[in-house]
């Protein structure tokens, strides 16, 4: 089912994390944080939303990097209901797309709530203290790539970059709602 994240709320503050990479590390905030900003994305591996841009958020991902912008993916969803969002499948996805961007897995999915994430994928901008300026989307494709689509994220965190301050003027993702545990 889509799910559509809230609007931006300025200035929120990033919360810290320690969550394991598919490399084998353990990564927090600071870690992954840019020296201009950082960008947290929730995605997995089975989503159509998340598949259909895996590949162009890898490339914007290296373009954010080369600005001072650090990146990081966080997969929340239950692995034991949708066992193509495994830790091994994670492995396998970063490989397949060419993501060289921590790719981490939130078991708890503490982070994720913390979060308040909604879907996969979600994007969160951070400036470099680590305040909210961006709750958009990477672009306006969805289950299918846009080619030559605006660069919305890329052009709001060259903002951020800049300025530290996001634009006012954002369009939500949409993808799958976060597959959240059993209560």
């Amino acid at each position: 089912m889509a799910a559509t994240p809230p609007i931006c709320e300025f200035g929120w503050k990033a919360v810290d994390f320690s969550l394991q990479g598919i490399d084998g590390r353990t990564y927090s905030l600071k870690e992954v944080a840019g020296p201009k900003g950082t960008v947290i994305v929730f995605m997995c591996n089975h989503c159509p939303y998340v598949r259909s841009i895996a590949s162009r958020l890898a490339e914007e991902a290296r373009a954010l990097q080369a600005l001072g912008i650090g990146v990081a993916g966080i997969n929340a969803n239950d692995a034991s209901t949708y066992p193509e969002d495994s830790f091994e499948n994670m492995k396998a996805f970063a490989r397949d797309h060419g993501i060289d961007f921590p790719y981490l897995v939130d078991p708890t999915q503490e982070i994720a709530r913390a979060y308040e994430a909604v879907c996969t994928p979600d994007f969160y901008g951070f400036n470099k203290d680590l305040e909210l300026q961006y709750r958009g989307r990477l672009d306006e494709s969805k289950t299918t790539v846009v080619p030559d689509a605006r660069r919305e994220l890329y052009e709001a965190m060259k903002a951020v970059a800049e300025t530290g301050r996001g634009p006012r003027e954002q369009i939500a993702s949409m993808g799958c709602s976060i597959k959240w545990k059993a209560a």
